[in-house]
This record gives C-alpha cells, structure tokens and sequence, in this order.
C-alpha cells in the first residue's frame, strides 16, 4: 500500500493549485484521508480531512480557501487551494486510514509530501 501525491509547485499569492493523492495496493477499504502541511520550523499540522462518507473538516486559517473532496473509487484524494498566500508555503503530506486487503485492522499511511511555495 502506498500514497502517491502530485500537484505541488511555485505561485504567486491569490493564485490557485490542486494537489492530488491516489492510494495504490491491495487495498479493502479507504477511511479517513487527509492533508497535512508543514512549514520550515514549524510542527506538521492538519489542513483538511474527509471522512468515507464526506464529512469534512479544515483548518481555520485555509476555510473558506481551500477545498478537500475525495474520489471513492479511484482512491483518491484532492485539494484545491484557492487564494493562497505566502504563509501556506509548506511541504504538503497527503494521510490516509487504510486497511490492506488481507488485514483486519486499518493503518496511517503517509505519502511522499509535496513543496507549495507561494511567493508574494
């Protein structure tokens, strides 16, 4: 099982980005998947998450900016990133609950990360 993100780069403040997450493997089922961010110096924090079902949360500061959704049947995760600004510069971590095919129980899986790097 593994996490695939893509999407990352450079832009400049107000402009927008998507970044992407496919979950690949044997997989049973896909639970909660996530965004995490982390910014140099900075402890990695949770950005958006979406549950099985859709129900969403988000960090306070990225509301009304940014957008999580989840496609069930590719396994895959997105976020659109609207408005960024300079302080959203941060390697972006894709997170997913997920039970491998042949195991009872569910495991955190993590992705490779991705840099955004929003100049002003």
């Amino acid at each position: 099982v593994q996490l695939q993100a893509s999407g990352g780069g450079l832009v400049q403040a107000g402009k927008s980005l998507r970044l992407s997450c496919a979950a690949s493997g044997d997989i049973f089922s896909v639970n909660t998947m996530a965004w995490y961010r982390q910014a140099p110096g900075k402890q990695r924090e949770l950005v958006a998450e979406v549950t099985s079902d859709g129900s969403t949360k988000y960090l306070d500061s990225v509301k009304d900016r940014f957008t999580i959704s989840r496609d069930n049947a590719k396994m895959t995760v997105y976020l659109q990133m609207s408005t960024l600004k300079p302080e959203d510069t941060a390697v972006y971590y894709c997170n997913a609950d997920i039970r491998p095919a042949l195991s009872k129980w569910s495991e955190e899986y993590w992705g490779q990360g991705t840099q955004v790097t929003v100049s002003s």
